[in-house]
């Protein structure tokens, strides 16, 4: 399926190199400002730019088809477009009978009886995250008191002075992966259910749907097999707050009224020069990811709210 979500419900169409990609959103708030101007900053984020970033550089007009009347949204289903204007197919003609490692392109082929379309990764390309952040500049709308802040903080095991390192990956026709870290500021204690509807769950559900995810942790994650409980657990204050972040701001699957806090893992890009794979492709595709990292955050809480 390429729906996720209830209350705040999204579908995804479209492929990399087909005339869109597009979303429709239903269970958007009435009465939110939107124009196709709205969405130009998050889409601007997204755009490569950066060293070591794909030559593929799309401009991505939005075109609003329905759900907005006079500058404002109806309640309607509202579907948005934004066509593919920088395509260049040719490297792509021999991927269904040599399938590139690391993509979708042999799983893809298996699922769909080679019906699906290969060109540029087709239905799996990062080119539908941009179909992500769209969807999440309405959802940031029905979020006042919402704060999203992703970054880069780690490229290629570096967690600073990593541009050499992409110039040299670039240079030798390979790639870098990274890691991503999300502070989303304003969530209010009580959110999220336990078991399958978890903040946690959901968070990582839609976190899952960026092309190039490998993992996800939140709080201390990992490191927090390696402390002790009395390191690790966060002293509740006289107040009823919590007085650190170790859980990064959920306890049995509830927000519990601290920042939410998550780092998400990206891996090197598969297509690399030195593979012999041709087209257009980022030396370190996690440059261009926090807004997308902070799109599905969004996109979860929007359906989070009563």
């Amino acid at each position: 399926m390429n729906t996720f979500g209830n209350n705040f419900r999204l579908s995804i169409y479209g492929e990399s190199h087909g005339p869109v990609i597009g979303i429709v959103l239903d269970g958007v708030r009435p009465g939110l400002e939107l124009s196709e101007d709205s969405f130009t900053e998050d889409l601007g984020r997204r755009r490569p730019g950066a060293e070591g970033t794909t030559a593929r550089v799309e401009p991505d007009p939005v075109k609003i088809l329905s759900g907005v009347y006079r500058g404002r949204t109806t309640g309607a289903p509202l579907c948005i477009e934004i066509p593919n204007l920088d395509v260049c197919s040719a490297p792509y003609e021999g991927i269904s009978q040599h399938p590139r490692p690391g993509h979708a392109d042999l799983t893809a082929a298996l699922k769909f009886g080679g019906f699906n379309d290969p060109r540029g990764g087709g239905h799996f390309s990062g080119r539908l995250s941009a179909a992500l952040v769209a969807a999440a500049v309405v959802a940031k709308k029905m979020l006042p008191g919402y704060a999203f802040e992703a970054k880069v903080v780690e490229v290629g095991g570096l967690k600073e002075n990593w541009g050499p390192a992409i110039e040299a990956a670039r240079s030798e026709g390979d790639s870098l992966g990274g890691i991503v870290e999300c502070r989303v500021k304003g969530v209010p204690a009580g959110l999220g259910e336990p078991f399958w509807d978890s903040v946690e769950s959901l968070v990582a559900h839609a976190v899952f749907a960026i092309p190039g995810v490998r993992g996800i942790e939140f709080g201390d994650g990992f490191a927090a097999a390696a402390k002790k409980g009395s390191e690790h657990n966060d002293i509740i204050g006289p107040d009823g707050r919590v007085q650190s972040n170790h859980a990064g701001g959920i306890n049995g699957g509830i927000s519990n009224g601290q920042d939410l806090l998550f780092r998400v893992a990206f891996k090197p890009a598969s297509s690399i020069a030195k593979a012999g794979i041709p087209g257009r492709h980022d030396a370190c595709f996690v440059l261009r990811t926090p807004v997308i990292v902070e799109a599905a955050a969004a996109i979860v809480f929007a359906g989070l709210q009563k």
